[in-house]
């Protein structure tokens, strides 16, 4: 299975691909960012992460894809603009035909690192870990587009087993 997280930003839009082989084995395939001019209309900024987003699609040919649920905001017009995003993103996979799984902030930090309230930067630092990579991805937005991608990853294998148990 290949997953395409995507970190939704209304700055920057993160992405990461991972696939995970017969053997279980968590594979990097590609991560990156997409970076939105502040001087661009709203409208402007949406239509660069869909072309971008259904770019990546295209080029990384994910099966599935995974974004983080909207969280709550102080900030309403932020919220909106971040839903906005999402709302993009999500036309972008389902025009490709595929499916979207959305996962909290605390069920991806938990799926990653093992602790729901985990730093952000222990969240990159496993990142790196589980994908065998040098380093963190930057940027941190990349990394956290990869921890989507992996939390569903761990998800499905886990609901699988549960399935394969369940039928037993």
């Amino acid at each position: 299975m290949r997953v395409l997280g995507i970190d939704c930003g209304t700055e920057y839009t993160g992405y990461g691909v991972v696939e995970q082989n017969a053997s279980g084995r968590l594979e990097f395939i590609m991560a990156g960012a997409i970076q939105l001019s502040k001087r661009e209309s709203m409208p402007k900024r949406l239509a660069t992460v869909f072309t971008e987003l259904s770019r990546i699609i295209f080029a990384a040919s994910p099966t599935m894809v995974a974004i983080e649920e909207v969280f709550y905001s102080v900030n309403a017009k932020s919220a909106l603009k971040l839903g906005q995003v999402r709302g993009v993103a999500m036309l972008a996979a389902s025009s490709a035909g595929l499916e979207v799984a959305e996962y909290s902030p605390l069920s991806i930090k938990s799926a990653v690192v093992g602790y729901g309230k985990a730093e952000k930067i222990q969240v990159q630092h496993m990142v790196a870990h589980l994908l065998r990579l040098a380093e963190p991805p930057k940027p941190s937005d990349a990394a956290d587009a990869l921890a989507i991608a992996i939390c569903h990853l761990h998800t499905h294998a886990t609901l699988t087993r549960y399935e394969v148990a369940g039928r037993g």
